[in-house]
């Protein structure tokens, strides 16, 4: 795998891909591990999961500068970023052996049914380049300590990620085998997903490669988890605290660079405060400020790659093309690196590019609404449901609306963001399934029913097949 660094462009040394045989053995460890680690007792995989906190917080200034040098996140996210990781498994250490317990349910009384939560086999993950040891922890850590064993597909541009990851789980104790880590490329994560030894598969990225790996799971009947791209919007109403609408409306912008599939990406704003609110947003966007990643000021590092920034410019001309009235950026910064500026689109068209497509970068399409109606109209104006937020003192009506915004997750008062505690997923184009909490745990097992009757009862019930 080549890799460069965004932040300067030069390039990194490379990392050797796999090959097909470095695969098949895998594969094989895979199964292998998954025979002996399905019967690991839970408390003990709790243990390790808590193992893997460790390493995580004693290394976390290595794994967040090795984050920053392959993608260009800033260091002090990137930091965040891994102990971010480390909460994740704290969480499913301590609540995983209650959320897999067997659940007795009704039944005669000369017989007990219960719910057994049991795992799958190996699973694999196609994780993303924009948060690359998030998206794969909050994959792994309820995963691995329901019993599956884990094998990641890493995007191209972080192999170093995919590896450090891995040893997490090595220092952490973790048998050989139960996660590891194909330094592969997408022709060769389809035939992963072919193989007899691989049971299921989840993919975090766009909805593109999402349709991909469904039809390839689909066609060999093997259960998939899609957690796809995202236009959120950002919903402003006429009583909303607009000071912190326009401060929280730019880190969410914002954050990662922009570069996050939940991130706020069309913020509708009710004509009463939409000139008082787009001021102070435009000045928060302008004072952030675009430069190094490691360095402690910078606000915003550069995108993850050239043909990335690359496609955002384009998106933005052609949105200013289209109609809109560029208010602020809207040009990639003359400097080493990719590095393209806090932006402001005004008077977008609703058939527009940066209305109808997700915007992967820091810019903000913005719309004027004339009602309380329009804005829901708007808001669920697009194929992708993922995350959206609404701004309003009046909480009742908040979380009204809440339930009329086509989305997997809506937030009142407060930037999208994902949390252990809450599951995470949309619909539509967004993707199906749910990470996180509870939910995403149950993904990817068995819920088998086991039914155990006195020999000799009668049953009474009638039994339809």
């Amino acid at each position: 795998m080549d890799r460069l660094n965004p932040a300067t462009g030069d390039s990194l040394e490379p990392i050797p891909d796999d090959s097909d045989e470095d695969v098949d053995r895998a594969l094989s460890r895979a199964t292998e591990a998954f025979d002996e680690w399905r019967d690991v007792p839970i408390r003990k995989r709790q243990q390790l999961l808590e193992n893997a906190a460790d390493v995580l917080r004693e290394n976390k200034r290595e794994y967040a500068e090795l984050m920053t040098e392959e993608m260009g996140k800033t260091l002090e996210s990137a930091v965040s970023e891994v102990e971010k990781c480390a909460w994740v498994c704290d969480y499913y250490a301590e609540n995983a052996g209650d959320f897999l317990d067997s659940e007795r349910r009704p039944s005669p009384a000369h017989a007990e049914a219960n719910v057994s939560y049991e795992p799958l086999g190996p699973i694999l993950a196609v994780m993303p380049w924009n948060f690359p040891f998030w998206q794969v922890f909050r994959f792994a850590a309820p995963h691995l300590t329901s019993g599956n064993v884990g094998l990641l597909k890493h995007a191209s541009n972080v192999p170093g990620c995919a590896e450090a990851i891995a040893e997490v789980f090595e220092k952490a104790g973790y048998p050989e085998g139960v996660f590891q880590s194909l330094i592969v490329h997408s022709d060769q994560a389809e035939q992963v997903i072919e193989d007899d030894r691989v049971v299921a598969v989840t993919l975090t990225g766009s909805a593109r490669a999402g349709r991909s790996v469904a039809k390839t799971a689909g066609e060999n009947l093997k259960k998939s988890v899609l957690e796809l791209g995202g236009s959120d919007p950002f919903v402003v109403l006429p009583d909303a605290d607009l000071d912190a609408a326009a401060e929280t409306g730019a880190t969410a912008r914002t954050i990662n660079a922009g570069q996050s599939c939940i991130a706020a990406k069309r913020f509708v704003v009710h004509t009463d405060v939409y000139d008082e609110w787009l001021d102070k947003f435009v000045a928060e966007m302008d004072e952030l400020t675009v430069g190094d990643p490691t360095d402690d000021d910078t606000d915003l590092g550069p995108q993850a790659r050239e043909d990335l920034m690359d496609d955002l410019h384009e998106q933005v001309e052609q949105t200013v093309e289209e109609g809109a009235t560029l208010e602020l950026g809207g040009e990639p910064l003359d400097r080493d690196g990719f590095y393209y500026p806090p932006t402001v689109l005004t008077d977008v068209p609703r058939d527009s590019v940066a209305a109808c497509e997700e915007v992967f970068g820091p810019v903000a399409a913005v719309f004027e609404v004339e009602s309380e109606e329009e804005a829901i109209e708007l808001a669920n104006d697009t194929h992708l449901g993922l995350g959206a937020s609404i701004w309003t003192e009046d909480l009742d009506r908040g979380e009204r609306l809440s339930h009329r915004i086509d989305a997997g997750m809506v937030f009142v008062n407060q930037l999208v963001k994902s949390d252990p505690r809450v599951p995470f997923g949309g619909v539509k184009d967004s993707g199906y399934g749910r990470e996180l909490a509870e939910h995403g745990i149950e993904e990817f097992v068995n819920k088998k029913t086991v039914w155990v009757q006195e020999a000799n009862a009668s049953d009474d019930d009638v039994t339809i097949e």
